[in-house]
């Protein structure tokens, strides 16, 4: 891949991409023998979880980053968390969906970077994203190597999850 990067505010009419984003992660976490997070099977093979991608994306803003004209990452966030997150209590901008292409060094962390900005431009002073803190926590340490803290753990159903923030 080359360096050739656009940063663009994206819309349902990306689902496919994203859809086709999650089944390449979930291909690769399961090639790590990484099953907790996401599971085994592609997101693409369950309307429930693509309609769930298709409400993220419609409920909030999705920032995407193409690569050599293609999408290697994607973000949603918005005003409120996921149902099962505890609320913040305060006016918040909450990451519900970061997932980009392994090939695509610093992807996510551009993106998560730049809905920080924009969130801190409307005003905002918390961000925060919750993420599977399962097998070794590497996906809760990368958020807190962006600037994160740990909140708020929790447990949907045998899945565990942990909070995290980051205020202005």
């Amino acid at each position: 891949m080359s360096d050739q990067r656009l940063l663009r505010v994206g819309s349902v009419d990306d689902l496919d991409a994203v859809v086709a984003l999650m089944d390449g992660a979930v291909a690769w976490l399961v090639s790590q023998g990484r099953t907790g997070q996401w599971g085994d099977q592609p997101w693409s093979a369950s309307p429930a979880r693509v309609e769930r991608l298709r409400g993220m994306i419609e409920g909030g803003e999705l920032l995407v980053l193409d690569q050599d004209g293609r999408p290697v990452a994607a973000l949603a966030h918005g005003p409120r968390a996921h149902d099962y997150v505890p609320p913040a209590g305060e006016p918040e901008d909450f990451v519900l969906l970061l997932v980009s292409d392994p090939a695509a060094r610093g992807a996510g962390r551009a993106l998560l970077d730049e809905s920080w900005a924009r969130a801190r431009a409307a005003g905002l002073r918390l961000q925060r994203v919750d993420c599977y803190a399962g097998d070794d926590g590497k996906l809760v340490r990368f958020y807190e190597s962006a600037g994160f803290t740990r909140s708020v753990p929790f447990d949907v159903k045998g899945w565990p999850g942990q909070v995290l923030e980051r205020r202005a």
